[in-house]
């Protein structure tokens, strides 16, 4: 199983996009930079944030480098918890604090950045409808008894009489306020938020730091969380020494946006209040067939018993392979082989294996809109393997990992007809085999036209019929029934009821047998005479002479007892190649009630002379 966090180890070939942002970072040299991140949900953002933030991490090592401090925030985390505006200036300020009591210096501006937000924080708390809330006490009421002494907090004229007057009022949250605010005298908002980046910004400059903020996740908040983060950075951005690198899906933001500002008409005002935030917008990079490839086979490396270190020259060799792919390199079997031997890596058998399915799935898996390229989504296809073939092995379900992998593949991407009629089709079949694929398996090897039925007419099961392994000739129960997700595998017999089941036993260990049987099988339903008539023909499209097999007795006395079910052995001998058709067929069906379905064909048809003169002496 692999894990869906983010990760600072390239699986993606992401470094060089990271590498280019880490330099922008630094080539800044302190003055203001704010990159925007952009990409939809899975893409990689995470990750991509995750690299930058480990390449600029080395770079501390060099002395002759500024040396970066780093703010890692998750609006998410705090959506529903705190004010999202609130805690991220809280976080920020308590990281220079770290900072300053690591070196000793710009410790009193620092514990002043703090007090100012704790000021903010509390009016905030003591303001209008959130003081009401906190103390219980209606609005109206309110209103009339503690306007003065809100007023006086807001304002910063807050004195130990306030405070009595807030209390006598019933106002729990101004008596909490306390642990927030202090005697002395503040300034008015404004010029206290004033104060906090005059203060940031000494901070910074005394600490001879630049400050990089990592925002992820931001397009997972509600818009009202997303809109307040962003409305923080306002505080903080083209300030020096600072960096700020945003993750998220620029079409979430433009809909928080949209959302907070009343369904802006304006598409392009909506943009503009995004773009005037982010300096450098950066794009995730779509990932091709190659990446496919080469992100399989890292997931595939990363699984394995191989050592670490071993695993992590693989990888980077892998990740160089790929910025090559544009001249026509490849990340494929042969490469790796000659990867593995240059390296002195020896590669399990199981993970040979899973190289030649990665090939095999990148095209599928880089095309169909199901999975669209997305790494979250590939990883999330590749656990889904891993726990059936656990619940396989739990239950002694012997299941090849390449046709799970098809199989699932077609369950997740392509329609739910394709897969209820392979589904039906290995349902119906005694050895569990997909016999339905059969046919259009060979006219693609020998590359023919295919008359596609109509649940297989689409592009993608073109495609993945095309990929290997090719199933007609794989019991694939065992795949199916650890794939139960929409629909339960139901095999013919088990819609049997039981004495019907018990005559289709007997009709398969002696059809010839079958006239014994003729009082037993007029008693069934016609729903099992039907089910019993699938298994027979199935058995008897196997002879590849029609005299007289043992099976033309069995399928002739089930036909007896209901009309309809000997209609469909009349239609299927009609159907049977003419040089299959013997004279000794005729006087045995020669009195059955739907004979003249296949006499008639075989009247009109090139079937030979002695059946013909059968089939006109029968008449007479």
């Amino acid at each position: 199983m692999w894990t869906d966090n983010e990760t600072d180890r390239d699986f993606l070939n992401f470094s060089t996009v990271a590498t280019t942002v880490s330099e922008i970072i630094a080539r800044a040299n302190g003055q203001p930079v704010s990159i925007g991140v952009s990409g939809s949900w899975g893409v990689g953002k995470s990750s991509m944030i995750k690299l930058v933030q480990a390449n600029l991490k080395n770079t501390c090592d060099n002395p002759n480098e500024k040396k970066y401090i780093f703010v890692e925030f998750n609006a998410w985390l705090y959506q529903g918890y705190d004010d999202a505006k609130a805690a991220l200036m809280e976080v920020i300020a308590r990281t220079l604090a770290k900072e300053a009591e690591q070196q000793e210096t710009a410790i009193d501006k620092t514990k002043d950045l703090l007090r100012r937000i704790d000021w903010l924080r509390a009016a905030k708390t003591t303001s209008g409808v959130a003081a009401s809330l906190l103390t219980g006490l209606p609005i109206g009421g309110l209103l009339g008894r503690v306007w003065d002494s809100g007023e006086a907090l807001l304002d910063g004229e807050v004195t130990e009489e306030d405070l009595k007057s807030a209390k006598e009022s019933g106002s729990e949250a101004l008596r909490e306020g306390q642990n927030f605010v202090k005697p002395k005298k503040r300034k008015s908002p404004p010029q206290e938020i004033e104060a906090i980046r005059r203060g940031f910004e000494s901070s910074l400059e005394e600490l001879d730091v630049t400050l990089v903020v990592l925002i992820d996740d931001l397009d997972r908040c509600l818009p009202e969380t997303a809109i307040s983060t962003l409305e923080a950075l306002r505080l903080f951005l083209f300030l020096k020494n600072t960096a700020f690198v945003i993750a998220a899906d620029t079409k979430m933001i433009r809909h928080s946006v949209r959302k907070h500002f009343q369904d802006m008409p304006d598409d392009q005002l909506v943009t503009n209040y995004f773009d005037k935030l982010i300096q450098i917008p950066i794009q995730v990079p779509k990932l091709g067939v190659q990446d496919i490839k080469a992100y399989l086979c890292m997931l595939y490396i990363d699984l394995s018993n191989i050592e670490q270190h071993e695993k992590d020259k693989l990888r980077e060799r892998i990740c160089r392979q790929l910025s090559e792919t544009w001249k026509g390199a490849r990340v494929d079997r042969q490469f790796l082989e000659g990867l593995s031997q240059e390296l002195n890596i020896e590669i399990p058998v199981k993970l040979s294996t899973q190289i030649d399915l990665a090939d095999r799935l990148a095209p599928l898996m880089s095309s169909e809109t199901a999975i669209d390229a997305n790494p979250r989504l590939i990883k999330r296809f590749l656990n889904a393997i891993s726990i059936r073939l656990a619940i396989g092995n739990a239950q002694d379900i012997a299941i090849d990992e390449a046709v799970l992998t098809k199989i699932l593949l077609l369950e997740r991407c392509g329609s739910d007809d394709a897969y209820k009629k392979i589904a039906t089709s290995c349902a119906s079949n005694d050895e569990g085999l997909p016999s339905v694929l059969k046919d259009i398996e060979a006219s693609l090897e020998e590359g023919k036209e295919i008359d596609w039925p109509s649940e297989f007419d689409t592009p993608f099961f073109k495609q993945w019929a095309a990929s290997k392994p090719q199933l007609a000739d794989i019991d694939i129960r065992g795949a199916l029934y650890v794939s139960r997700e929409h629909s339960p595998l139901l095999l013919s017999h088990e819609q049997l009821s039981s004495s019907g089941l018990e005559i289709l036993r007997a009709l398969k260990e002696t059809p010839d047998m079958a006239t014994a049987l003729k009082d037993s099988i007029n008693e069934l339903a016609t729903e099992d005479l039907n089910l019993i008539m699938d298994k027979l023909l199935e058995i008897a499209a196997r002879e590849q002479s029609w005299g007289a097999p043992d099976i033309l007795t069995a399928c002739v006395v089930v036909g007896q007892s209901h009309k309809s079910v000997g209609k469909r052995f009349g239609a299927f001998l009609s159907e049977r190649p003419v040089s299959q058709i013997e004279p000794s067929i005729v006087p045995k069906i020669a009195e059955e009630d739907w004979v003249d379905i296949p006499f008639d064909v075989w009247t009109k048809s090139d079937v030979s002379g002695p059946v013909k003169k059968a089939i006109q002496k029968s008449k007479e």
